[in-house]
């Protein structure tokens, strides 16, 4: 059975340059999945819940807004942030959690251990920024509803997908 790490952000107004009241929650989930070639590959899945003040649509808007903001084309397939070190977009991991970064928005949520060690192991994680909000009524981190989103073709062409180097707070 997959362990799933999921978290929820709220957003400040004082950091954004998109219609805050618009963006609403932010889900962001982890989990690890196994290529064909028997890779273990960390993933993240980060979306909003569509609670914004003007409901879903204006917060698919405001995401897209902050993303191509961040120099990331939605739709446009795989950007290697790896070759691309001056984009506002960070992976920090530290011990027992990790902290995604996009232009101002943070969010820090805390991975299953499987995923952590798949970053280790490949240095970098599979970034999802859907711009579609999470199925309303349903539970962020629910396997189901998951693997039901993240194989959703007009999810998967209208979010943004990055090759995401994790960085290590040194000591």
């Amino acid at each position: 059975m997959r362990r799933y790490g999921a978290a929820v952000t709220s957003i400040s107004a004082e950091t954004q340059p998109v219609h805050t009241d618009d963006l609403g929650s932010l889900a962001v989930l982890s989990w690890r999945g196994t290529t064909p070639e028997g890779v273990d590959v960390p993933y993240l899945l980060a979306c909003p819940l569509g609670d914004g003040a003007k409901g879903p649509e204006a917060a698919a808007e405001a995401i897209e807004q902050l993303l191509q903001s961040a120099g990331l084309p939605v739709g446009e397939g795989l950007v290697d942030a790896t070759q691309r070190p001056s984009l506002p977009v960070s992976l920090l991991v530290v011990p027992g959690s990790a902290v995604l970064t996009v232009k101002h928005l943070k969010s820090q949520f805390v991975p299953p251990e499987t995923w952590l060690e798949a970053v280790a192991k490949l240095g970098y994680a599979y970034l999802i920024f859907a711009t579609r909000s999470w199925p309303e009524g349903t539970e962020p981190g629910d396997v189901e509803t998951l693997a039901a989103f993240t194989s959703d073709e007009d999810v998967l062409t209208s979010a943004v997908h990055v090759v995401l180097p994790a960085r290590r707070l040194r000591g």
